[in-house]
């Protein structure tokens, strides 16, 4: 980053630099700021998750949200998923809350719909029950305003592929995107 800032004149704001956790974007951006000053605080050195929490919160209405939406954590997944489990009156023991949230989880990881989902399972009579629970799950955080994790990257996805006046601010706002231990990225943040 600072080799292209300095040795390249790149302007700052036109990187995007993206890691896995938190702790390596703060280190990151610390490293970078050591490198290069007050010019560090032009970029986005960032989580997938904290990127893509920003873009939504300009953006998020084009997509039937509000831009004032909360992000739940893993507790209060589990207990929207036990609360849709009793709703479709499923016994927890066929269908662990760790296990369900694991499955959306995952179908969310491959930007699956509930209603994809529900169709690619349609003669699989389990992962047709998990496909009421993702569907009456993903209900409710809209409903309420709500976000999981999972849906930071996948609705940030759909942002892009629905509106590509969104997409076109970022793609000329982005000119250099770095993604550290790309190969460990999934298919919705690749």
């Amino acid at each position: 980053i600072a080799y292209m800032i300095q040795e390249k004149n790149i302007s700052p704001w036109s990187i995007l630099a993206i890691t896995f956790t938190n702790k390596a974007a703060n280190e990151m951006a610390q490293r970078v700021e050591g490198l290069l000053g007050t010019t560090a605080n032009d970029m986005w050195i960032r989580t997938f998750h904290s990127a893509c929490v920003r873009i939504l919160r300009r953006d998020i209405d084009r997509i039937g949200y509000s831009r004032d939406f909360n992000i739940i954590d893993a507790d209060d997944q589990k207990s929207l998923v036990k609360e849709c489990l009793k709703e479709l009156m499923f016994d927890e023991k066929e269908f662990p809350p760790r296990s369900v949230m694991g499955e959306i989880s995952s179908a969310k990881d491959k930007l699956i719909t509930p209603n994809e989902y529900a169709e690619m399972f349609e003669t699989d009579y389990r992962k047709k029950q998990l496909a009421r629970i993702y569907s009456l799950y993903q209900k409710k955080l809209e409903n309420a305003n709500d976000l999981d994790f999972d849906d930071l990257i996948m609705l940030t996805v759909r942002l892009f592929k629905e509106n590509e006046d969104v997409l076109r601010y970022y793609r000329n706002k982005f000119r250099y995107i770095l993604v550290d231990e790309y190969q460990d990225t999934n298919k919705a943040q690749n």
